[in-house]
């Protein structure tokens, strides 16, 4: 008790930073994938009425539906547009500056969105949505990022993991604020989407008072002095030598401190199967189904058979279980690994959707089936958010050095905005032509990334980005791979040795 009392004294500056980071990070993406859902009834009641008042006739039932599926997923399009440009922007402005400027972004969102109903607009949505998917495709690769950079390498995989963590929370309050009790009604729903404002303007008054990250400092910046006093502001007095070492190493073996753009990564021949791992991994946290589980959960659990009377209260308790699978995952990911989390909750989440199909199709037979299928998808969401949604946000920050992260999180951000715009515009058609046997999509992309991950990729747990690297040229050269002597970098260790 005493050992963890004083670790939050040592760190306390650093978990205030993880924390602005979440509040203004994932914590907004969250809310911006749960209340969407809740605002829905209401939206396109209110695009009806509009077209109607405009135009003298209602919308037929197949424009409307595309028309909503438009505005769902056009959050997927900002988002790939504002992941193509991170890249770019950090490398030019560094992470804090360009966090600091996409909170002015997502203000304005949620200020178009807030007096959507009052201009009788309802482009006015479709364009905050916009705006917002541009934040979010903004943010999403900066905060891993950032927050992996300022933590010790003992506490990376916690760091990381609090990036769910808050994806869930926003998640949960979206849903909360959703709730018919609170903003869920038809004169308050352009507050529920505007409420992701209050989040951007925490991060926007309180990131001033933080600095950069000490790796960014030290390999990009060449600020000796700033990196020191960025690591004692974080991790607290001392010499961080152990810390400083690492950065020497990854520095050497760089090939030069110059950011690698999207081209240059993807024909780095030593960064080969990081890519395809990273690929790999998106590709599969976009089409596991969560997504859809959360955009789409009236949709998915009145497939299940429960009435429209109490579904939004059965959403709820999908997001609390994330939520505490997340506070699980930050728990257990420095014991566990990331590896092992991953490929079992692959296989878990793998095994469930096989039952969840069962259970549909029989729903009709038993009256306690619906149930059934309801206890199911929370055990989903809890497994989701324990293995891969955790795991994930660690691999990506942690198999790539400061050259390549920057394009790597370009590449992985653009997937995933591409996989949320593809999923949310065509899954409403999905489930009315394939019924309950759509979740056996999701459970074939399980297995087959269950198993590449099994086979190809490192446990990278207590690893710094050096040993990571080493791990992964023996597969980039395989019979041509030579283990990497130590390098004389004694002339960088000059840093060291004046502290």
């Amino acid at each position: 008790m005493a050992s963890c009392l004083s670790d939050l004294v040592k760190y306390q500056r650093l978990f205030q930073m993880i924390f602005i980071l979440g509040i203004g990070g994932s914590l907004q993406v969250g809310l911006q994938i749960s209340m969407i859902t809740y605002a829905s009834v209401h939206v396109k009641k209110f695009i009806n009425e509009t077209w109607q008042e405009r135009y003298g006739s209602p919308l037929h039932h197949e424009t409307l539906m595309l028309l909503w599926s438009f505005i769902v997923s056009v959050f997927g399009i900002g988002g790939l547009l504002g992941s193509m440009g991170s890249g770019y922007l950090t490398r030019k402005y560094g992470k804090k500056k360009c966090l600091m400027c996409n909170n002015l972004l997502m203000l304005s969102a949620a200020f178009v969105m807030g007096f959507s109903k009052t201009a009788k607009s309802f482009e006015m949505i479709l364009i905050g949505r916009l705006l917002c998917g541009i934040s979010a495709g903004l943010g999403i690769p900066l905060h891993p990022q950032y927050a992996g950079e300022v933590s010790p390498k003992k506490l990376r995989g916690f760091a990381n993991s609090t990036i769910p963590l808050f994806g869930a929370l926003g998640k949960t309050l979206g849903q909360i604020m959703g709730q018919r009790e609170y903003l869920g009604t038809e004169s308050l729903w352009p507050l529920l989407m505007a409420s992701c404002g209050i989040a951007a303007l925490v991060q926007l008054v309180t990131l001033p008072f933080f600095p950069e990250s000490p790796p960014y400092l030290l390999m990009h910046k060449g600020d000796e002095e700033g990196c020191l006093k960025a690591m004692k502001q974080f991790w607290g007095e001392g010499t961080h030598q152990a810390e400083i070492d690492d950065m020497m190493k990854e520095k050497a073996t760089m090939k030069s401190t110059k950011i690698l753009s999207v081209l240059e990564l993807m024909k780095e021949a030593s960064l080969r199967w990081q890519l395809y791992t990273i690929i790999i991994i998106i590709v599969t946290l976009q089409i596991c189904g969560i997504n859809t589980i959360y955009v789409y959960a009236f949709e998915v659990l009145h497939t299940a058979g429960f009435g429209e009377d109490i579904i939004p209260y059965m959403s709820l308790s999908v997001g609390l279980c994330e939520l505490l699978s997340s506070i699980l995952c930050s728990i257990v990911i420095e014991q566990l690994g990331r590896k092992r989390l991953l490929c079992g909750g692959y296989g878990i989440m793998a095994l469930i959707l096989a039952i969840l199909t069962v259970t549909l199709t029989l729903q009709d037979w038993f009256f306690w089936m619906p149930y059934c299928s309801l206890c199911l998808i929370l055990l989903y969401v809890i497994f989701f958010g324990i293995g891969p949604a955790g795991a994930t946000i660690s691999i990506r920050v942690e198999i790539f050095d400061q050259s390549s992260r920057p394009s790597a999180f370009v590449i992985g951000g653009a997937l995933n905005w591409v996989g949320i715009f593809v999923i949310w515009m065509i899954f409403p058609f999905i489930v009315e032509s394939l019924g309950q046997f759509f979740f056996l999509i999701f459970l074939g992309v399980l297995v087959t990334s269950g198993i590449f991950i099994y086979r190809f990729l490192p446990e990278t747990k207590g690893m710094s980005t050096t040993e990571i690297q080493e791990e992964f040229n023996k597969l980039n050269f395989r019979k041509k791979y030579v283990p990497a002597m130590e390098k004389n970098v004694s002339e960088d260790y000059t840093f060291c040795t004046q502290l």
